[in-house]
């Protein structure tokens, strides 16, 4: 169980596998705002897993793998990082006018094997297989990608850093997801590997459950060509995630999961 939960800290789409009924923990970060404006801003992300969203009392997420994309597509740098029992922490000084993104990306392989009539299980980091003893039985070889973003702006919001990497699960907003508000729709498609993501169900959570009896949880599902509406019922901060299995892994006989997780806000009107 302990080694399940470190995994769960280090891996994305492993964390999101787990976001079900049964095991609600979810991974995710939240900005400590998501617009500003005028000069010499900065904003602090939390970032951790937990079963009550927005809320820290179970691990932290790990920033091994976050990387920060400013508005000119350049990449930028976190400062003050740091890492406590519950939760890890990072400053962004918006440089830059326009739209900021921040993301944790993972590339895990899992597997087992039989070696002497032993099962032997592994996983590495980095989308990478270990090597496997040529006298191993009983392959079974797993990919999980994950994708985990927020989007913070300075001024005037900017384009450049929606446009998918083509590669796992994205998510491409027609509605600039720092342009959300109560009551209005958004419009936003899924891809995978750059290509629409048809009928995928997407799972959608408001903050702030610790508080309330329900979980006030919505789901839509993506058309034919990978698009979605999402009509905000109430101002607050969303979970928003989605995941999808195929056998499009970058390795060799394995089966894939490509998971995709944001933290949005909405605005009142």
């Amino acid at each position: 169980m302990r080694s399940a939960l470190k995994l769960a800290a280090l891996a994305l789409a492993a964390a999101t596998a787990l976001a079900t009924p049964a095991a609600a923990h979810r991974m995710w970060m939240l900005p400590s705002a998501t617009v500003l404006s005028g000069g010499d801003q900065w904003v602090t992300v939390d970032a951790a897993v937990s079963n009550d969203l927005f809320y820290f009392e179970h691990v932290p997420l790990r920033l091994d793998n976050l990387t920060i994309t400013a508005p000119d597509g350049s990449p930028a740098k976190p400062e003050n990082v740091s890492t406590g029992k519950y939760r890890s922490t990072f400053d962004v000084h918006l440089t830059q006018p326009g739209t900021y993104k921040m993301a944790v990306t993972n590339d895990a392989v899992f597997g087992s094997y039989k070696l002497g009539g032993e099962q032997k299980r592994f996983r590495a980091m980095g989308g990478k297989l270990p090597e496997i003893p040529e006298t191993a039985t009983d392959i079974r070889l797993s990919q999980a990608q994950g994708r985990l973003e927020i989007f913070v702006t300075s001024g005037k919001p900017t384009e450049t850093v929606l446009k998918p990497t083509g590669k796992g699960l994205e998510l491409v907003a027609e509605t600039h997801p720092n342009n959300l508000a109560a009551g209005e729709e958004a419009k936003f498609a899924l891809v995978l590997d750059g290509q629409p993501a048809a009928d995928v169900e997407v799972e959608v959570v408001p903050g702030g459950n610790r508080y309330r009896s329900k979980l006030n949880d919505f789901k839509v599902k993506t058309d034919k060509d990978g698009k979605f509406t999402i009509k905000w019922p109430e101002a607050g901060m969303y979970w928003l995630s989605a995941s999808v299995q195929d056998d499009k892994a970058t390795i060799k006989n394995a089966r894939r999961r490509a998971s995709y997780t944001a933290t949005l806000e909405v605005m009142p009107q």
